[in-house]
């Protein structure tokens, strides 16, 4: 096929064969071109978007990584201080009952020192509401309450060991009467002796009372000798340790032994008027560091 062109300007003409083979090769050949770019458009635009995806999970995959490291160490500081919560609920609960043997060893008012309730505490709301505490500062506030706890609780033991002690030194010194019924019959120092009637030195008090009545140690200790005993007829004597020794003569029958430990106020004999007496009495020494003293400062206290 021939197409034949003709210009008015200057008479040209243009002819062109036209071969549709030939056309349609090209045509064929233009789209399979076109094909080719867009296949290789579309190929660049998918790896791309194929390593824009790969990296994305890469990132992702990282964060995924730091939320679980994130989640395990919380779970670690959790369960620390979870563990620290119960060693100061422990602390807390030993100064209870420290607290409460305080109370008891001091003769405090238990109302007063009731250690089982919160203590009172109230004032005006705050004209601005406060923040809220972080896990950092919660942490602080655990570490200064733990501090506080522990200083506390050897204060307190210091006291309880103190009190102790006092309580201890209270029940072992000598204290009180003999007798839990009687009268005070003759006392400590120089007097006429009632068998010769010449002057002589009394060296305890003696306190008369019905016989048979009991007699009681004054402080807690060990006994030292019981039996018979030239003047004193039936004698118990106790040592209260820090030198002192009490002794209770003319006694009717002794219910200790030697080695027998005893407790203030605990029954030791019956009145009696064994020995050298003129009457049922108990005879009463209190001996410090091996040499009587005058029982009457401590028969007073």
């Amino acid at each position: 096929m021939n197409i034949i062109l003709f210009s008015n300007r200057r008479g040209q003409v243009w002819n062109f064969e036209f071969q549709p083979l030939r056309a349609g090769l090209y045509l064929l050949a233009g789209m399979l071109l076109l094909l080719g770019a867009i296949s290789y458009t579309a190929f660049q635009l998918g790896e791309n978007d194929q390593s824009y995806i790969a990296e994305w999970r890469e990132v992702l995959q990282q964060q995924q990584d730091e939320l679980d490291v994130l989640r395990k160490s919380a779970h670690a500081d959790l369960d620390a201080l979870t563990l620290r919560i119960g060693q100061m609920q422990g602390q807390l609960l030993r100064l209870d009952g420290l607290g409460e043997r305080l109370v008891s060893q001091g003769d405090l008012d238990q109302a007063e020192f009731d250690f089982s309730a919160a203590p009172a505490m109230g004032g005006p709301e705050a004209a601005q509401e406060g923040e809220s505490a972080g896990i950092g500062d919660i942490l602080a506030m655990l570490d200064q309450l733990d501090t506080g706890i522990a200083d506390r609780e050897q204060k307190l033991s210091v006291l309880e060991t103190l009190l102790m002690s006092r309580s201890i030194s209270e029940r072992v010194m000598p204290s009180g009467r003999p007798i839990e019924e009687g009268w005070l019959s003759s006392t400590y120092g120089k007097r006429n002796d009632p068998f010769t009637g010449k002057k002589d030195f009394h060296h305890g008090l003696d306190f008369a009372g019905k016989k048979g009545s009991d007699v009681v140690v004054v402080g807690d200790g060990v006994v030292i000798w019981s039996g018979r005993r030239s003047g004193y007829g039936n004698l118990v004597e106790v040592n209260h340790g820090n030198g002192y020794v009490t002794r209770y003569g003319h006694n009717q029958k002794n219910h200790v032994k030697v080695g027998d430990t005893v407790k203030k106020g605990q029954q030791i004999a019956l009145m009696g008027s064994t020995g050298r007496s003129t009457g049922p009495h108990v005879h009463f020494e209190v001996l410090r560091d091996g040499k009587t003293v005058n029982p009457s400062r401590y028969i007073s206290k």
